[in-house]
């Protein structure tokens, strides 16, 4: 399943990376993302799963050892990102679950077979 073209990755990174880089991070962009909402993914995906692949693509391929901050010389670089690597964070797992229809909170499981109906009936002091 293609979740977005190589040229969109390029051009969010504003840097030149292999095909095959590329070629990985969206694998492994991919595994995560079917990971978590499975085979629920249309073709072409939904709106919002390119948003989520590319985000996470271009984590693995900025900061793919998950570096927090490095030292050279005179010269500090912190990372802000929270997320590194192959990580959905809270708001993509969000937005992919949306975007496949998934609903989400306690209130929402059903855990009775499809087949089963059973009478509801709220309750209501006297």
């Amino acid at each position: 399943m293609l979740l977005f073209q190589t040229t969109e990755l390029r051009a969010l990174l504003g840097t030149p990376i292999s095909d095959e880089r590329a070629q990985l991070a969206h694998d492994l962009a991919e595994d995560a993302i079917m990971g978590e909402v499975g085979e629920r993914i249309t073709t072409p995906p939904q709106r919002g799963i390119k948003t989520v692949a590319l985000s996470v693509a271009a984590r693995i391929l900025t900061n793919p050892q998950g570096v927090r901050s490095e030292q050279a010389g005179g010269m500090l670089v912190s990372y802000t990102d929270a997320q590194t690597g192959v990580v959905l964070s809270d708001d993509e797992l969000r937005r992919l679950r949306r975007a496949v229809g998934m609903t989400s909170g306690a209130g929402m499981l059903n855990i009775a077979p499809e087949e089963a109906s059973y009478p509801t009936s709220v309750w209501r002091p006297v």
